[in-house]
């Protein structure tokens, strides 16, 4: 019943305590103010007191509960309804540009580093829910899988489907990767654009150079995070394909280019990371996170509903049924 229910003016409460106190004085003090008639014996009257000479106390209860729900009516009590409107100040575009070359199959990530990756970023997805992003994968070449949308959904299911597949050249093109991504957001309206390039490997195949990538980056101001994953040392990783199809394992030698990952991250004004293993990739995407805060306006709007007015009828009510009481069936009293 009194869920919700906030007062405005809850200093006034305190008058609360004056009602026990009046109510103790008055019964200490109203038989002195009765009239007082001497007899020498009360032989003569026959029978109890009546039923109104009982009642007669309560007159003084109904003025204490008059006085009760004018001090809460005073205090306001009233119900708030809060609606709340969020404006996005500042919108994030983001490309995660995503190494599919078959060293993505190395297994010292688990199950390997492709499944990894693609899991951890589906969270990132999910947590960048004001902002818009797209998906570029590159190996010896490089496409946009997912242009850049609001629709997580899309985004979501277009991560599930990378693979290797041999669907392009095998390879790892940094240069490329990044030039598809710089282009994905060039002509972007948002204020801040993010590009999160993952590689395992070297730059060893297209036609683009990661150092004119780089530049164009710089250029349209898309601030780029580098990501170099996989284990220091060997890694058990495709070695060729057996007759079957399927790849035949062995371990080899992690190499990946950081310093030109670094260069590329210190060039665009963003930070370049290692992920060695499961945990450190999710720190990783974490931290990202973390660092590229969409700005958000919320507007919170109150409607107050008073409550006093029905306590002030009730006061009223009381009040007016003490003035009968006392003028009619207890006007005998004195």
């Amino acid at each position: 019943m009194f869920e919700g229910i906030y007062f405005a003016n809850p200093t006034y409460l305190w008058l609360l305590l004056l009602l026990p106190v009046a109510l103790v004085w008055h019964f200490f003090t109203w038989k002195k103010k009765q009239a007082v008639l001497k007899m020498p014996s009360l032989s003569g009257f026959q029978g109890g007191s009546s039923i109104w000479a009982k009642l007669y106390p309560f007159l003084y209860v109904l003025r204490l509960l008059a006085m009760g729900f004018l001090i809460l009516g005073i205090a306001r009590p009233q119900t708030v309804d809060v609606s709340t409107r969020t404006k996005t100040n500042k919108g994030i575009d983001i490309v995660m540009a995503i190494d599919v070359s078959s060293s993505m199959l190395a297994q010292d990530l688990k199950p390997d580093r492709l499944t990894a990756l693609k899991r951890v970023a589906g969270t990132f997805v999910e947590d960048r829910m004001s902002d818009r992003i797209g998906l570029v994968v590159y190996a010896g070449e490089s496409y946009t899988k997912t242009p850049i949308t609001s629709d997580k959904s899309i985004v979501k299911g277009s991560l599930r489907e990378i693979s290797f597949q041999g669907l392009i050249d095998d390879g790892t093109a940094i240069g490329m990767g990044l030039a598809t991504s710089v282009n994905r957001l060039k002509d972007s309206k948002a204020k801040s654009k993010i590009i999160i390039l993952l590689t395992d490997g070297v730059n060893n195949s297209g036609f683009i150079d990661p150092k004119i990538a780089t530049e164009l980056a710089v250029e349209f101001g898309i601030k780029t995070y580098t990501i170099g994953l996989g284990s220091n040392g060997t890694a058990l990783a495709p070695i060729g394909i057996l007759p079957n199809g399927k790849f035949k394992y062995g371990l080899t030698k992690v190499e990946i280019d950081e310093a030109l990952l670094k260069e590329i991250a210190e060039e665009t004004g963003g930070i370049y990371f290692r992920a060695t293993d499961n945990k450190k990739l999710e720190e990783i995407y974490a931290e990202i996170n973390k660092l590229e805060k969409t700005e958000i306006e919320e507007f919170k709007y109150y409607n107050y509903e008073e409550k006093y007015r029905i306590l002030v009828l009730f006061a009223l009510g009381l009040i007016v049924l003490e003035w009968i009481g006392r003028n009619t069936l207890f006007k005998s009293f004195i």
